[in-house]
């Protein structure tokens, strides 16, 4: 039997994606519970049903809610082991290829993009690559397209930089006044911003490389599934898929394979790869 919180998220859920055409009936319902109860926490709404009332009639609401639900956790070269290895084991293989193209699916504000685009600048790639950096989120995606980081940010990204392998002083990729930090007009260059929800959209062009990192941890099994699904369709054959470090690849599913298990690197198997 459903109980009538269980109830009122999906009425919330189904109010959201009626006025939206945004689906989050298959994200983690924990995930989703926390961020509608500091929603109305905020709106100082007494419960869920509130606010969706709320959602309904106020167009503020709505788009208040909608930055809650999508994910925007990201800083540069996160996780610096993974850039690390993306540089000394994955770039070799995709040096001699003619064009490299690369997708940040569920870029956020594109620290992560960045951080890209400058590592692929140092190992001297930059005119043969195109990044493609997409959320669902347009408010953070003109965020990211501004190139600009908070000051106070930049001194754990220096740190994240030194240990992923970074070859010059992490200064030299950024103009900074008393608030912030503009990155080089060249990196944003590489990268296209644009919007795509994985959730609905389908598969865009092929990709040498796909980094999409702690964002499936957000979704339950059968939107995982199709996620993946949407992998298969986008990578090249013998491309590689970057994830979090609190996510796996489906390769029960049967199109990857683990490249480095401990960075959570994966790449798509085929008989006739790229290399």
């Amino acid at each position: 039997m459903v109980n009538n919180e269980d109830l009122e998220l999906e009425l919330l859920l189904l109010a959201i994606y009626r006025l939206s055409g945004y689906d989050f009936s298959n994200y983690m319902r924990s995930s989703i519970m926390r961020r509608a109860s500091a929603r109305m926490n905020a709106e100082k709404l007494p419960s869920i049903t509130s606010l969706t009332d709320r959602v309904i009639h106020d167009e503020r609401v709505l788009s208040e809610i909608l930055k809650d639900f999508s994910i925007n956790v990201t800083e540069m070269f996160r996780d610096p082991p993974f850039f690390k290895a993306l540089r000394e084991e994955v770039i070799p293989i995709l040096r001699d290829l003619p064009e490299i193209r690369i997708w940040h699916a569920g870029c956020s504000t594109g620290e992560e993009a960045y951080s890209m685009a400058i590592l692929i600048e140092e190992e001297g790639l930059s005119d043969r690559t195109k990044i493609y950096a997409t959320d669902m989120n347009e408010t953070v995606l003109k965020k990211a397209e501004t190139g600009l980081i908070p000051l106070h940010k930049m001194q754990s990204y220096t740190k994240n930089y030194i240990q992923a392998g970074g070859k010059k002083s992490f200064s030299e990729y950024y103009d900074a006044d008393s608030e912030a930090a503009r990155l080089k007009p060249s990196l944003k260059e590489k990268i296209v911003f644009a919007q795509h929800n994985l959730v609905t959209d389908g598969s865009f062009n092929e990709f040498h490389v796909i980094i999409c990192r702690n964002v499936l941890i957000y979704f339950n099994l059968h939107l995982q599934q199709q996620v993946f699904r949407l992998f298969d369709e986008s990578l090249s054959h013998g491309g590689f898929l970057g994830l979090g470090t609190k996510e796996s690849a489906r390769t029960d599913l049967g199109f990857l394979e683990a490249f480095n298990s401990k960075d959570k690197i994966y790449r798509k198997k085929s008989r006739n790869p790229f290399v």
